[in-house]
């Protein structure tokens, strides 16, 4: 491992850094409004939701390294403390990169970056219309986290109307990802579509009991075939095969097969066996994989 210190790296050092490993990021295309009533649009990565009763969306414009100056964003939330953030699909996303430019303050950038605005109902900042999912916020507060160049200003917001294109919702009306087909920030020029074959489901291990990683046999723990992964679906079954089960793998010819086969050395036995479980895990068949596992540790060679 290689140890970086904060405090003797100079603040595009520790950019680089956090934008490389802390990814990916969802970008916040943030509509606000100066006092003047002029219109005001940029994109953030530094941003989520931290709540849902009441709804708070976070974001942060950070200081110019330049000059330490706030953003436009910054300054016209503290004049008008409302936006609204709008979500980035990939057929946007040039033009919202676009809207990232340094303009002089008072510039258009719903002019600039080619993107209709859309009069809200309840904040006056304006709305994107190309983008599938609006949220109308009032800011709560701004907590500037420094004076210096890069330092962050958390403009914390509470959502009072979500705005959803139908066209981006499934058949039980809920926001599908193929259909929104959203991005994310990656380090440097990088993002990522949040759609398409970087999808994958995991099941919520919180929402039963789990065996945990540590039931398992030491020999599947410290196993050289099974992946990390492998070994958290394992500990994220209900429960131990119980005796009855463990005797009816052991007894079949598939198991007898592969103690021939490999002319009983344990090892290659193991290796037989945990491969052939991965397999099984690979097609969800996780606790007919434990299973097997758990016969496979207990038989004698």
């Amino acid at each position: 491992m290689i140890t970086c210190n904060p405090a003797t790296m100079t603040s595009l050092q520790l950019q680089k850094l956090l934008h490389g490993t802390i990814m990916p990021r969802p970008v916040a295309l943030a509509s606000t409004i100066d006092k003047l009533g002029r219109p005001n649009l940029s994109p953030f990565s530094f941003y989520n939701v931290f709540g849902t009763n009441p709804g708070v969306l976070v974001f942060s414009p950070v200081r110019r390294r330049s000059d330490h100056s706030f953003k436009d964003t910054c300054l016209n939330v503290k004049e008008i403390p409302e936006v609204v953030i709008n979500a980035v699909s990939t057929k946007m996303v040039e033009q919202v990169n676009l809207a990232g430019c340094e303009f002089d303050r008072g510039v258009n950038e719903f002019l600039k970056a080619g993107l209709t605005p859309l009069p809200s109902e309840l904040v006056k900042p304006f709305r994107v219309m190309e983008s599938p999912v609006q949220f109308e916020c009032s800011v709560k507060q701004v907590i500037e986290t420094g004076k210096r160049g890069g330092a962050g200003n958390l403009v914390i917001c509470e959502v009072l109307l979500v705005h959803v294109s139908a066209s981006v919702l499934d058949s039980h009306g809920q926001p599908d990802p193929n259909k929104l087909d959203l991005v994310a920030r990656m380090g440097g020029d990088y993002y990522i579509r949040a759609s398409g074959k970087a999808l994958f489901k995991v099941g919520r291990a919180k929402d039963k009991f789990c065996i945990g990683v540590d039931a398992l046999p030491e020999e599947v723990r410290m196993s050289s075939v099974l992946t990390g992964n492998d070994l958290g679906r394992l500990g994220g079954c209900e429960k131990l095969p119980e005796a009855p089960e463990v005797l009816e793998v052991i007894k079949s010819d598939i198991f007898n097969k592969w103690i021939a086969r490999s002319e009983s050395k344990r090892e290659m036995f193991t290796e037989i066996v945990h491969n052939a479980a991965r397999e099984l895990i690979g097609r969800n068949e996780v606790y007919e994989a434990l299973k097997m596992l758990v016969a496979a540790a207990r038989v004698e060679l």
